[in-house]
């Protein structure tokens, strides 16, 4: 695939949207519109008691509450487990002694370059949470299995934490398992 031209239709503060023609491997020429996206990091934190953090966050395009794992955007470029390790102390008060990377998941990639990075966090300890002020949510934390639940009833429904806890499952001990 090649890039054949770029028109620059908007740059925001997160995003920047763009209109490319590409050349598709089947030497096809295609207009795409593009959403170039930093990325993210999301992360999965297990406590001693197989309890996962879960945080209930307001979320104006999903039109109102929805459950998911700490996540960030990526900050200036730095790496994607410092982002990561920044998200679980702002949003659950947290900091881990031992990561896991659980790969990447493509959020939408007919059109958004957006990756986020997922993590495995345990060997937790305490520390202040630090919300940014655009940032309404509450930390809870929940029993492995009942996050497995709500994952299954649909009550979970946020993209990358159901690829994180998929993910996850594969080191979590149940008692289903």
């Amino acid at each position: 695939m090649s890039i054949e031209k770029v028109t620059e239709i908007y740059t925001g503060r997160v995003i920047q949207v763009n209109v490319e023609q590409v050349r598709l491997p089947n030497d096809h020429v295609a207009t795409l519109e593009i959403v170039h996206h930093p990325g993210g990091a999301a992360v999965v934190a297990l406590d001693a008691a197989n309890r996962v953090c879960l945080v209930k966050q307001y979320r104006h395009a999903a039109g109102g509450y929805i459950w998911e794992f700490p996540a960030g955007k990526i900050d200036n470029k730095e790496p994607p487990l410092q982002t990561a390790q920044r998200e679980l102390e702002e949003e659950a008060g947290r900091r881990a002694s031992q990561w896991r990377s659980l790969g990447e998941y493509l959020s939408s990639p007919g059109f958004l370059t957006e990756v986020v990075y997922l993590f495995f966090a345990t060997g937790l300890t305490e520390v202040d949470v630090q919300l940014e002020a655009g940032e309404v949510l509450e930390a809870h934390w929940l029993p492995f299995e009942q996050v497995l639940q709500m994952a299954h009833s649909g009550e979970l429904r946020d993209g990358k934490s159901l690829a994180a806890l998929l993910r996850a499952s594969a080191y979590v001990q149940t008692p289903t398992r």
